[in-house]
């Protein structure tokens, strides 16, 4: 009989936002194979207090290795346990257990990294509370590269739903940055990355990326700025001599109507809002993050911790569902082990 596949492993997220909610919730919608197996790594206690809360009756499984989640899933959800530093109250973040929160994203790259995960699945973190406590980079995409030990090329995040994929070129920077940090060389790179990934894990054997300009409609010929003129076309031109199929630079304001989105598979805008505004009004509750460009797989939920939810049994899981679903499908076709 062959062995089971590794699980995914997914991340504690901060403990007093919706990650425990959707967690559990998740787990409960397993019936059927809807969801893949996965393991937390995070503090069952936190889990259990609020499945208390919440009136759901889930069974918590401490297990030692996360080979042992495929045989327990379907009556339990597996945990590798690690604790948090103080006491959790939903809604009220706290910076004690910032380290446990980065702790479980360690914790879970190593376990992909050793062949003991599939991919990685991050429940949401406020920056906030972790730059509070001394966490050194912008965002979990910039953590998870620096823990890959990436040179090659910058990750790329990927906004994924059946409506749009999106990425956006520059992340967490203020705007007033965003002109003088664009390079024909990021873009192109960017490119690269997002062309090769989707061949390899979405079956994509020649993918079509259409590119915003920064500007109202894409600078104008110059006459609302030449970031299009100078940088942005000169990569394009370089992407498609190397053979990808690349377009614009389009106005940003027509590109995400769905005729539009018909004539692409991804689009590439210069900036987060550029790019998470079109995205998370077509597919607020389901939409995925996807982290191309590392050595191993990850994806989140497209939205925060919403303490104000956290608690409350409103949270929706379906993003986190979405998640763990494309995090196998995309193991599975990159052939576990790529």
């Amino acid at each position: 009989m062959p062995m089971a596949k590794p699980p995914l492993a997914l991340t504690l997220g901060d403990p007093a936002g919706i990650g425990p909610d959707i967690t559990l919730a998740a787990w409960q919608a397993r019936g059927a194979g809807a969801v893949p197996p996965f393991v937390l790594v995070g503090d069952p206690d936190v889990l259990a207090a609020r499945a208390l809360l919440l009136g759901l009756a889930v069974r918590i499984e401490i297990v030692a290795d996360p080979r042992e989640a495929a045989a327990c899933f379907a009556e339990a959800l597996p945990v590798l346990p690690l604790a948090v530093a103080r006491a959790v109250v939903p809604g009220r973040p706290d910076e004690a257990n910032a380290g446990a929160v980065q702790q479980s994203i360690e914790r879970a790259v190593a376990l992909v990294q050793g062949d003991a995960a599939r991919a990685i699945v991050t429940n949401p973190v406020s920056k906030a509370v972790l730059y509070r406590a001394g966490f050194g980079f912008p965002g979990h995409t910039e953590f998870l590269a620096s823990l890959a030990g990436t040179q090659e090329a910058a990750p790329v995040m990927m906004l994924v739903a059946d409506e749009l994929k999106v990425v956006p070129l520059t992340i967490h920077i203020p705007l007033k940055d965003v002109a003088a940090t664009l390079t024909p060389e990021l873009i192109l790179s960017t490119l690269s990355t997002t062309a090769r990934d989707l061949e390899r894990y979405f079956g994509l054997a020649r993918p079509r990326l259409a590119v915003t300009g920064l500007n109202p409609h894409a600078g104008e010929e110059g006459g609302l700025g030449r970031e299009e003129i100078e940088i942005i076309a000169p990569a394009i031109a370089e992407a498609r001599r190397q053979g990808l199929e690349v377009s614009g630079p389009h106005p940003a304001d027509t590109l995400f109507h769905a005729q539009a989105r018909g004539t692409y598979d991804a689009a590439i805008a210069m900036y987060h809002d550029q790019a998470l505004i079109p995205f998370k009004t077509l597919a607020f509750d389901h939409g995925v993050n996807v982290t191309l460009g590392l050595p191993f797989l990850r994806t989140s939920p497209d939205h925060g911790t919403a303490f104000s939810l956290a608690g409350t049994g409103k949270a929706n899981p379906m993003s986190l569902i979405e998640a763990l679903r494309l995090a196998d499908a995309m193991a599975t076709r990159a052939g576990d082990g790529h």
